[in-house]
């Protein structure tokens, strides 16, 4: 086939421009990336060598090759190897979601310390190596196909591509150097000395020999299975960088050994942020999975519950088949076995935080906070471990409260964990269902995820409390205001009449959960809140029509006026005015959206005109 000459995707033209023109003083990394993807490409060749022994290599290692007088550096690997289309679609195209926010980042960050650690987030760090060479020669070949690919760029834009008949399986990556430059931060990337420092920097934990000439640079040992006193927390956060793509150091570290009848060990590492495809349902997610140190399944899902799923690290299985997919990971008790103990590890883990490091534990919950109680939602998981973590907006100041500290704080007589939920803070914070709370000093946590309306319809109690919305069924507050006999019997015609008139509300009662307001809107005990049926209408189900309770505040003005005016002239066509004006303005307070906005606003200027 003839050399084509293709053109970058748009992104990737300008992720090329950033790179050429990079005044990042951090251009080793280019040099961490090349091996980084060598590394992946021979653990994938190992992994198919598993499961197609003609594709099995003996000998898989990683080669560095300078040329000094060139001005060029190789890397050279055995691995997987790329076909033609592969190797277009992976270097020509940015297929990852994502892209335009990385780009914003990497030139809004260019000259910040952290911003070369950007580069390999997305998977894009080949694109590195335009920092510092004038030209960039990769010759391909896939394990088992008879023929190879040269693929070359300036990084000018644009790319030449041809098929090559003499190609060793695997991938050589062919850097054109340009001249060193100091000022510029651009070594002499032939040297050998900088070469080591980069590679036993970076790569040294990597379980494949990275080889200059005859010497081996890299000490191959997993970290996972070294004593932590013996490995520093900058080896910790490179090998962090290079399995989860992600710039900035993790949180936490957590690293476990099993021994006994099923031995394993596990090295875990908490984030700092969430990535940007948490909630992507194609996302990659899970750990990576070795059996006696070799690499086995990526991003497996299996060895963590979904809720947990921002965790990376590495699991290496003494007792598992090298043969292992992941159909049988599914059903293995043993799979199941350490699923449950990381899960239980990572949650003491953040309790740990929570106890010991606050500001720590703060940007956790932050970060995962809404993935980790999604855990709620699955009767199977351990519920009052992930309440003993989860922190709740509350009413008794602008900190999240643990619900220990919560049930510490109550009032004596108070026997329930109240709470509200909605879609801001703002709104539920002022709305009136707290009114009567918040006289009593009863704190009520304010609960806006939108997996805090599910959690809350199956998870009743913790540490032997009710939980109890302040917006659903009635609320038994004790009050020196409560309906007397003779005051129920004195609004008795004026609710009949308003349950009567207001076809959009279930019932029309008197409550003592207002203070300051003249009515709300409350659901059943078992009814659905408004924001759980705008989340199933969104999902696209269809629902019965809903409707609530109006509650009234017999001791408001408007609500006893109301009364008053009933009693004195049943038939005035105005007060139903007034009673779908009061509905209208509890619907309002809650956020709600009223069903013919026009009407409420010509009926409440009216009334508005007569007061002049």
């Amino acid at each position: 086939m003839s050399t084509e000459t293709l053109e970058f995707q748009a992104e990737a033209r300008q992720l090329l421009e950033l790179m050429v023109h990079s005044i990042y003083s951090n251009k080793d990394i280019f040099l961490r990336e090349l091996v980084s993807n060598a590394s992946d490409a021979l653990d994938k060749r190992r992994l198919a060598g598993l499961q197609d022994e003609a594709l099995w290599a003996d000998d898989l290692h990683i080669e560095i090759e300078a040329d000094s007088q060139a001005r060029t550096l190789t890397v050279r690997d055995n691995g997987i190897g790329m076909t033609r289309d592969e190797v277009v679609g992976l270097i020509g195209t940015i297929a990852r979601s994502g892209t335009a926010e990385m780009l914003r980042k990497l030139k809004a960050d260019k000259e910040s310390k952290e911003s070369a650690e950007l580069i390999g987030q997305f998977g894009v760090g080949f694109y590195s190596v335009f920092m510092v060479s004038d030209r960039t020669t990769l010759i391909t070949r896939k394990a088992g196909e008879t023929t190879g690919v040269r693929w070359e760029s300036t990084g000018d834009g644009t790319y030449t591509i041809e098929t090559v008949e003499d190609a060793p399986e695997g991938t050589s990556v062919c850097v054109h150097l340009r001249p060193a430059d100091e000022e510029d931060a651009l070594h002499d990337y032939t040297d050998e000395r900088k070469i080591r420092e980069i590679v036993k920097r970076y790569s040294d934990f990597l379980s494949f020999p990275v080889r200059l000439g005859e010497e081996t640079l890299n000490s191959m040992k997993a970290l996972w299975a070294r004593p932590r006193a013996e490995v520093s927390d900058e080896e910790y956060h490179e090998f962090y960088r290079h399995i989860s793509h992600d710039w900035t150091d993790p949180l936490d570290i957590v690293q476990m050994r099993a021994e006994g009848t099923f031995e394993y060990e596990a090295l875990l590492f908490l984030p700092s942020r969430a990535p940007h495809d948490l909630y992507q349902r194609d996302a990659r997610h899970g750990l990576q999975l070795y059996v006696k140190r070799v690499f086995i399944l990526d991003d497996s899902r299996e060895l963590l519950p979904d809720h947990l799923r921002f965790v990376k690290g590495v699991v290496d299985a003494a007792d598992l088949s090298l043969n292992i997919s992941r159909e049988i990971l599914q059903q293995d008790r043993h799979i199941q076995l350490i699923r449950r103990r990381l899960a239980k590890k990572i949650l003491a883990s953040v309790k740990d935080l929570m106890n010991k490091k606050e500001d720590q534990y703060r940007t956790f919950w932050r970060e995962f906070g809404p993935v980790v109680k999604e855990g709620l939602l699955d009767p199977s998981e351990d519920h009052k471990a992930i309440l003993d973590i989860a922190s709740f907006a509350s009413t008794a100041g602008d900190d999240p409260t643990t619900l220990a500290d919560y049930l510490a704080r109550r009032p004596e007589g108070q026997d329930k964990i109240y709470f509200m939920t909605g879609e801001s803070r703002a709104q539920v914070a002022n709305s009136p269902h707290l009114e009567a709370f918040r006289a009593k000093g009863y704190e009520v946590l304010l609960l806006t995820d939108r997996v805090d309306e599910i959690w809350v319809e199956t998870v009743r109690e913790y540490a032997g409390t009710e939980f109890q919305s302040v917006a659903r069924g009635a609320v038994d507050l004790p009050t020196d205001e409560e309906p007397s006999a003779e005051q129920a019997d004195a609004y008795a015609p004026v609710l009949t009449w308003l349950n009567e008139t207001l076809d959009d509300v279930r019932d029309v009662r008197l409550t003592t959960r207002l203070t300051d307001s003249p009515a709300c809107l409350v659901s059943d005990n078992d009814g659905l809140t408004p924001a759980l049926e705008k989340m199933y209408k969104a999902m696209g189900q269809e629902l019965p029509p809903v409707k609530r309770i109006l509650e009234l505040n017999p001791q408001h003005p408007l609500v006893d006026g109301l009364r008053a005016a009933h009693e004195a002239r049943a038939g005035d066509p105005a007060l139903a005015e007034t009673a779908e004006l009061l509905y209208g303005t509890a619907l309002l307070a809650e956020g709600g959206d009223l069903a013919d906005p026009a009407r409420f606003a010509a009926l409440l200027a009216d009334r508005l005109s007569k007061t002049l």
